[in-house]
């Protein structure tokens, strides 16, 4: 009830809205706050900052935090606070895209990498599955397309969302 953590909630995103098809008891938890987050994964960015070598390996994990947080920023001023992600259901599938937006009324797959590479196989899955127009990636490429996938910066994730 603080705010401190949010809920990022299955839906099975045949149709708007989302929330109408979600499942309450399959969620993913987003931390508010990414020093919080960064604490609790015992990270000390401070004595790594400089260092030009500098890898992790839950970078993933804090790329979809950003998104997330980014996302409810630009949420909080439309009043609805509700994110939602995506797994496909069939048994034996690992298909899984991290977000699911609704934008000029239509249902669009978002995955986080974060990197640059990537086969993009669940969100290729769910555009084929849900007639989806194109799905996005957001990752630490530039702005491009890759046929129905358009890919946008990490640090840009706020166009994504106003545009």
């Amino acid at each position: 009830m603080a705010g401190l953590v949010h809920k990022v909630t299955h839906t099975a995103a045949n149709g708007l809205p989302l929330g109408a098809e979600a499942n309450p008891k399959k969620v993913r938890l987003i931390i508010f706050d990414h020093g919080i987050f960064h604490r609790l994964l015992g990270l000390e960015f401070s004595k790594k900052l400089l260092l030009d070598d500098f890898d992790f390996i839950n970078k993933g994990n804090i790329a979809e935090q950003f998104v997330a947080l980014e996302q409810l920023k630009y949420k909080l001023k439309t009043r609805s606070t509700r994110l939602f992600y995506w797994h496909r259901e069939k048994r034996g599938s690992n298909a899984e895209v991290d977000f699911i937006i609704v934008k000029n009324g239509k249902i669009i797959p978002v995955e986080v990498k974060s990197g640059t590479t990537g086969k993009m196989q669940s969100i290729r899955i769910f555009i084929r599955e849900k007639h989806a127009d194109y799905g996005i990636r957001i990752s630490l490429e530039n702005f491009c397309t890759y046929e129905n996938i358009k890919v946008y910066p990490l640090y840009a994730v706020h166009n994504l969302l106003n545009d």
